[in-house]
């Protein structure tokens, strides 16, 4: 049994469904919001993998299924549903990771007075992904993005009560907005130019020939090709989505949120949310590539951009000494390495890498979750350690996710997939500064992850949290072991040795390898820079753990200035408040002293030329028309009441005046006429 794509709409459909009721129980039905987001996610996860199976079948095709929306009068607007390796993989994967992180949330929201809420914003956040995902139409794709970017507003800021949360989650929700401004501004220019936002429709979709030859052969400022222009105002909405530089910033602050929000924002859903867009968009982004001379290509700005941020996540990563902070660096660098790899054309090592990190990134949230809930919600890794023995579970898979994380041979999948995304860099002839920012990130990611080991799990605790930890329940502990156990098989998917995964994603259904020894130079290199790493963090905080929580780090008194430059996270959010807060402020007050002064002035200058002209037109109107008019009614009025008095209605009276008259016109008559 397979899954067309006129039925996609049930993988969204169900959390969507399980939101719901989580909204319309009350707050003690704790058990049927968490029965209803689990079961839901179980089912969305049943019908994606009937999905990957239909999307096997015939790997090449697009399958898609568009429908009218709505008339608007001279043309209907449709959407679409779009089945193909990459929409089944991805359903899998969010489906699947993020049930094992609803399954552990029971466990570790089980205390929250706001249970039911917490499990109502989870399925609504899986919905929007899952909708972002099988979308055939970019418009489609915006609206569960622009909800994607609700639910992440209402689960980081979900302990709104705390400031730090409140303004991390507005702190995301306003940042993402500025990227996916620029994804609004191309979804319409590419609705103008190309006239669709379906993806494929049969030969006129966007991401098909005629459409991108069309984009292709129109330039724009500065003899940008259009479809550049487009791309790169695409590139924006992923760029803030998936924690890009520079609007990487609100990634590490989504911290705040509970830990199983990081995991599912960090894993599955939000932040592989502009990863995937990218890949979706691919055909559009690497059109350009044909055209020699044109200023820049749009795939080169994402190959640097991916760089830039993988290195300078791994960096900041080093010094930082809440756990789930160095994780979230963690992901800003590996995000950086899943667009690197799509700049330099290999879209499918990106996806693979992205699988990949979903499982052991989700791993290791989840346990530095199971940490936190045992050391009594201590998150400084200062403070903690010795937690190898009473955590064995825990310790045992965060050792696993920390090895496919850092890339170590050649059993866990990190190492698969980062070495598809070091060798598609080393191969790029555009440039090879890309390739060298990665393999430093290397031996940082090595050696951040050692360092987080060796604080939390070695040595002796170092505070009454850690020495009273205990292992956590099996709600918790067996998504680890479920997680931890693919975080070792996934990467057997994808070895070069046997693409399976990249030509299923390319539409291949014949699988061609090659040998290892084919990169085995470049390959070595990765596993000599990984054990440098390694060493490395063993070196300065394995071999001599720390003793007292308070005691200053080996790197901060060695390097105290840049130590602590990397602390405060480079400078950005300093440099953001000196910069652009303060440019937005400048202009805010410039706007408010416009409005009260010009714009309402003028307001009010129209109001008093109106108040003026309304007192003429009154005096005008009262004391010239109705004055008058008043005046000569008065005047009749008071002929009229003067001839009615004498109006007698005594006939001796009539007849006396008529005879004294006569009598005066008689004289009139004969006087005049002697005269």
């Amino acid at each position: 049994m397979t899954l067309s794509a006129q039925s996609l709409w049930l993988i969204p459909a169900l959390p969507l469904a399980a939101a719901a009721i989580g909204a319309l129980t009350p707050r003690q039905g704790r058990a049927l919001a968490a029965g209803a987001a689990i079961l839901s996610m179980a089912a969305a996860f049943v019908v994606s993998c009937l999905a990957l199976q239909g999307a096997l079948a015939h790997p090449a095709a697009h399958q898609v299924y568009n429908f009218e929306w709505f008339d608007l009068g001279h043309g209907a607007l449709r959407l679409g549903f779009l089945l193909d390796p990459l929409t089944a993989f991805m359903c899998v994967m969010v489906s699947f990771v993020g049930l094992l992180i609803f399954i552990f949330s029971t466990g570790y929201m089980k205390e929250d007075a706001n249970f039911k809420q917490f499990f109502c914003f989870l399925s609504l956040f899986a919905a929007a992904m899952l909708g972002l995902l099988v979308a055939n139409s970019l418009l489609l794709l915006f609206i569960c993005w622009e909800l994607v970017g609700l639910a992440s507003y209402l689960l980081i800021g979900f302990w709104f009560h705390k400031p730090s949360a409140a303004a991390a989650a507005k702190k995301a929700f306003i940042t993402t907005r500025i990227g996916d401004l620029g994804f609004l501004l191309g979804m319409l220019w590419l609705q103008h130019a190309g006239g669709t936002l379906l993806f494929y429709d049969a030969g006129k979709g966007a991401l098909e020939s005629s459409v991108l030859q069309t984009l292709l052969g129109q330039q724009v400022c500065g003899g940008l090709a259009l479809s550049t222009a487009i791309g790169l105002l695409i590139f924006c909405g992923a760029v803030g989505k998936s924690g890009q530089f520079p609007l990487h910033v609100w990634l590490p602050d989504a911290m705040e949120g509970p830990t199983p929000v990081s995991a599912l924002i960090h894993a599955a859903t939000m932040v592989a949310a502009g990863v995937f867009l990218i890949a979706r968009v691919y055909p559009l982004m690497a059109i350009d590539q044909m055209l020699a001379n044109v200023p820049v290509h749009a795939l080169t700005v994402v190959a640097f951009i991916g760089a830039i941020t993988a290195l300078m996540g791994a960096v900041i990563a080093v010094a930082q000494n809440d756990i789930k902070r160095i994780l979230a660096f963690s992901t800003v660098s590996q995000l950086g390495y899943m667009m690197l790899a799509i700049g330099v054309g290999s879209w499918t090592a990106a996806i693979f890498h992205l699988l990949t990190h979903a499982f052991f990134k989700a791993l290791l949230f989840l346990g530095a979750g199971s940490v936190i809930h045992a050391a009594h919600h201590e998150q400084d890794i200062r403070a903690l350690g010795g937690l190898r023995g009473p955590m064995k579970v825990t310790f045992a898979t965060f050792a696993v996710g920390m090895m496919a994380l850092a890339g170590v041979p050649f059993l866990f999948s990190g190492f698969w997939s980062k070495e598809g995304i070091l060798h598609a860099a080393h191969a790029w002839d555009t440039s090879h500064l890309p390739f060298y920012a990665a393999i430093v990130a290397v031996v940082l990611t090595a050696f951040y992850n050692t360092r987080l080991m060796a604080e939390v799990f070695f040595g002796k605790p170092r505070s009454h949290a850690s020495e009273h930890a205990h292992e956590n329940s099996p709600a918790m502990t067996v998504p680890l072991i479920i997680l931890a156990t693919f975080a070792i098989t996934l990467g057997f998917l994808g070895t070069p040795a046997y693409p399976w995964l990249q030509a299923m994603l390319q539409g291949q259904h014949a699988v061609h390898g090659h040998s290892l020894l084919e990169g085995a130079g470049l390959m070595v290199t990765s596993i000599v820079l990984v054990a440098v790493g390694i060493g490395a963090g063993w070196a300065i905080y394995g071999r001599r753990p720390r003793a007292d929580a308070a005691a200053r780090d080996p790197l901060e008194q060695r390097f105290p200035g840049a130590f602590a430059a990397l602390g405060a996270r480079l400078g950005f959010d300093e440099l953001y408040a000196a910069t652009a807060f303060k440019a937005n402020a400048a202009l805010a007050t410039l706007a408010d002293w416009a409005d009260r002064y010009v714009w309402d002035g003028a307001v009010r200058l129209l109001a008093g030329l109106g108040e003026f002209t309304g007192v003429v037109n009154r005096d005008t109107d009262e004391q010239g028309l109705n004055g008058g008019f008043n005046s000569a009614a008065e005047g009749l009025r008071a002929t009229g009441v003067a001839y009615s008095k004498r109006q007698t209605g005594d006939a001796h009276g009539y007849l006396r005046t008529l005879v004294l008259g006569f009598v005066i016109v008689l004289l009139v008559v004969i006087f005049g006429g002697a005269r």
